[in-house]
């Protein structure tokens, strides 16, 4: 049952033109960014919900492979909740059960007929979402869960029967509970929660017998060992189902990672600023008490956001004789486990991990509370609790500026850059451990780089995020400006929390908004008659998508990344920050989205990539002299023009 099924297929043929392109406009990453959940389906076969380890997600792969990407960076993958879809708020160590690819596990022979075929072709007639656009959130909780009960019960009759896979598979299992922590302490969190009746932690039982159940992982009381024993041997069988999905799941991501690499892709995953429920209760000895993380007010959410994140306590960074305390050990393993399952990583809101927002849990008002909150480390005088964590003097604060302004914190000496540096030092250390490249360290780096931020990025060499949908054509000096990137930056016209371009420059077309869009792009387009251009992309929303992207390509900074919805020129929005609902976070590559994109792409009504390169390189002299057959190669097989 863990024997590989091997590598994919003959690769892909890559379109040279296009690759040839991106080398002359000296872009070494080309990314495109999809979550588990928005993998297609294949048609006729899809159970409500995307997984990258199916049949779909390979399409997906070496269509994106064919096309010149370098790579995937999938979301975070861990376990969600039925109220909340956010794979942000999922757990840091487990993954998703829904990210099983359930076909292997009823007709691929190498799993053995883990799941019955009946049990999935049951649950693929009754996805009420069969067109594949949306994830079928509330039937896939209910269908997985029922599957995986299956896969458990099918296991176990097999090895009752010592069929040799299934032996294989149950020492592979013992050894995989032995070895990892994380997983006793995430498959007890799933049976406590049974026992109390899937109430959050926090909410159960302070007294009585049960009352130990709220501080088991940081409790070492013989009382608490005993209880933990006896939960152990009452749900024995639910522990061991939730290992072996989770078994299941890291080899399928195994193999997975063997088929992009004989792609020639890389795959990067995502380190979440928060923990799950699940996550703070096992660590809750590492956590700071009486404040939360959030973000601060910022030009891009003037209110702020109130995430409730739980804050590592900074007591446990450093031993008292300056080695790594137990909160580093945590960063180091988690860090550590995921390096050894991706190729890179992207850090959201790595401000989480140098100078946290931090505010008062116990305000009934979270955004009254948040919008009165402090720098973890450069704390206000009205948060006196927090005084002992400064590592900043008093004297180094702009009081004349908002607490959260970047320059709350005017300077820093090398000392002070060293204790801000803690946490991402650690993490730099299992990159380099793992032989992975800092350029592959991507950070979510967006409006607001407080000076401690900035120095420790600039301190390990790593680049931000420019996000050009948002830059301000009034500011020459604005962030996400693309000629304002560096050659370690990422540029991007929008990502998972922003709406699609094509969405954009429809709404700009005919407004003042798309005519200063137009202006701009057409003089960074072409430069020595810009008037054409800015013309034609004034008036026609699909070339004013183009030349957005096609923009990314003349910035300084190597590396791009396009969000899926960007590609395949689909209109709605993935996510709207702040909002829990049934659609949010559920937008999915289609089924059929090779044919749909050849058909629209020369329509121009999704990403046409030979057009877009075709308009970079033109806009490049020294390029367009030397490579005009290029050029004309790529506006032939575009079959569609901007300018």
């Amino acid at each position: 049952m863990l024997d590989s099924p091997g590598t994919a297929s003959l690769p892909p043929a890559i379109d040279p033109d296009l690759a040839e392109a991106l080398r002359l406009l000296d872009k070494s990453d080309f990314l495109l960014a999809v979550h588990d959940a928005s993998f297609p389906g294949v048609e006729g076969e899809d159970t409500g919900r995307g997984s990258p380890y199916g049949e779909g997600g390979m399409a997906l792969a070496r269509f994106a492979r064919a096309l010149g990407f370098t790579g995937l960076q999938l979301g975070p993958q861990g376990q969600t909740s039925p109220v909340n879809h956010s794979p942000y708020d999922g757990t840091i160590f487990s993954r998703s059960i829904f990210s099983l690819d359930l076909k292997a596990l009823a007709r691929n022979s190498e799993w053995g007929g883990l799941l019955g075929e009946d049990a999935w072709l049951e649950m693929v007639a009754g996805n009420p979402r069969p067109d594949g656009n949306r994830v079928a959130c509330a039937y896939t909780f209910d269908a997985y869960a029922k599957a995986v009960e299956d896969i458990h019960q099918r296991f176990d009759a097999a090895r009752q029967r010592c069929e040799p896979a299934a032996l294989r598979l149950d020492v592979a299992l013992a050894a995989f509970w032995q070895e990892n922590h994380w997983l006793r302490d995430d498959a007890l969190y799933e049976a406590l929660s049974l026992e109390h009746n899937r109430l959050p932690w926090r909410q159960w039982p302070q007294e009585g017998e049960r009352a130990q159940d709220r501080v088991l992982p940081a409790s070492t009381t013989a009382d608490s060992e005993k209880r933990r024993r006896m939960l152990e041997q009452r749900h024995g069988g639910l522990l061991e189902r939730y290992a072996l999905v989770q078994l299941i799941l890291l080899e399928q991501h195994r193999t997975f990672r063997g088929q992009m690499q004989a792609l020639g892709l890389k795959i990067y995953g995502d380190v979440q600023v928060g923990l799950s429920l699940r996550d703070a209760w096992s660590r809750q000895a590492l956590l700071l008490g009486g404040y939360v993380m959030g973000a601060p007010p910022s030009r891009t959410n003037i209110n702020g956001q109130p995430w409730n994140y739980p804050v590592l306590d900074p007591a446990h960074f450093l031993s008292p004789g300056g080695e790594p305390g137990p909160a580093l050990v945590f960063v180091a393993e988690r860090l550590g486990k995921m390096l050894a399952e991706f190729d890179g990583l992207r850090l959201d809101h790595p401000h989480g991990l140098v100078c946290p927002w931090v505010y008062r849990a116990d305000d009934p008002d979270p955004y009254h509370a948040l919008q009165r909150g402090a720098r973890l480390f450069s704390s206000q005088d009205d948060h006196p609790d927090l005084a002992h964590h400064a590592i900043v003097h008093p004297d180094q604060l702009n009081r004349e500026r908002p607490a959260y302004a970047d320059d709350w914190v005017r300077e820093l000496t090398p000392e002070h850059e060293s204790r801000y540096a803690v946490l991402m030092d650690t993490l730099m250390e299992q990159v380099h451990a793992h032989g992975r490249r800092k350029e592959d360290i991507l950070c979510e780096v967006l409006s607001t780089e407080t000076l401690p931020l900035r120095q420790v990025r600039l301190r390990h060499g790593l680049g931000r995020f420019r996000v050009t949908q948002k830059a301000d054509l009034d500011d020459p000096t604005d962030v996400y400006r693309s000629e304002n990137a560096e050659h370690q930056d990422w540029v991007m016209v929008g990502n998972h929390d922003t709406p699609s371009i094509w969405r954009l420059t429809k709404d700009w077309q005919g407004r003042e908004e798309g005519c200063k869009q137009a202006a701009y792009l057409a003089r960074r387009l072409r430069p020595d008659a810009p008037e054409l251009l800015a013309s034609a992309l004034a008036s026609d929303y699909r070339k004013l998508a183009h030349a957005k992207v096609a923009d990314l390509f003349l910035s300084p900074a190597r590396h791009v990344m396009l969000f899926f919805a960007d590609l395949f020129g689909l209109e709605e929005t993935y996510n709207v920050p702040g909002t829990v609902n049934e659609d949010n976070w559920t937008l999915r590559v289609p089924t059929d989205f090779a044919r749909r994109y050849e058909d629209d792409r020369r329509r121009g009504e999704a990403l046409n990539l030979h057009a877009v390169l075709a308009l970079a390189l033109r806009s490049r002299p020294e390029i367009a002299r030397a490579r005009p057959e290029l050029i004309a190669r790529l506006e032939a097989r575009a079959g569609w023009r901007i300018d």
